[in-house]
């Protein structure tokens, strides 16, 4: 996933929390000439499509005023789901326990790109994951995208 340009994350926010809402976290995806902005917000009560609507009507007015981003972009607002994307490194630890699906930005020895397993949180600054009965050690900084798998 693309790095989104500087200042966005802070509009986003801003944006959000004024409204009553915390950013989950933003998947920013440059498509040539057109970018897909996907803002996931939440707040305790849940996420209806009108809190949608309302976080995307008061995002754009700002965006168009602030001009962050160069060229088309669609903004999308959405909440989490039931395949929770992971941004930061609380919701790792806030989700620990649960199976989740990691895509790495490089494969690890061997090849593999990507992970399905038991997240286990956190240990020195490493997100850990269950795979079998092998422990991965992921940075976070390796971690291109992380979704919870959804439990039926």
């Amino acid at each position: 996933m693309a790095q989104a340009p500087e200042g966005l994350q802070t509009i986003v926010e801003s944006a959000a929390t004024a409204l009553g809402y915390e950013l989950v976290g933003i998947e920013y995806v440059p498509q040539g000439r057109h970018t897909l902005m996907r803002v996931y917000i939440d707040s305790d009560k849940g996420i209806a499509v009108e809190d949608c609507e309302r976080v995307s009507r008061q995002l754009s007015s700002v965006l168009d005023v602030e001009d962050p981003i160069v060229g088309e972009y669609t903004l999308e607002v959405s909440s989490p789901g039931l395949d929770r994307p992971l941004f930061k490194a609380e919701h790792y630890e806030q989700f620990s326990g649960h199976q989740v699906q990691i895509r790495l930005k490089t494969p690890l020895e061997g090849g593999r790109r990507k992970l399905k397993g038991l997240l286990l949180g956190l240990r020195d600054d490493k997100v850990v994951v269950r795979v079998d009965e092998e422990e991965f050690l992921l940075p976070l900084s390796d971690i291109d995208q992380a979704r919870l798998v959804p439990e039926w």
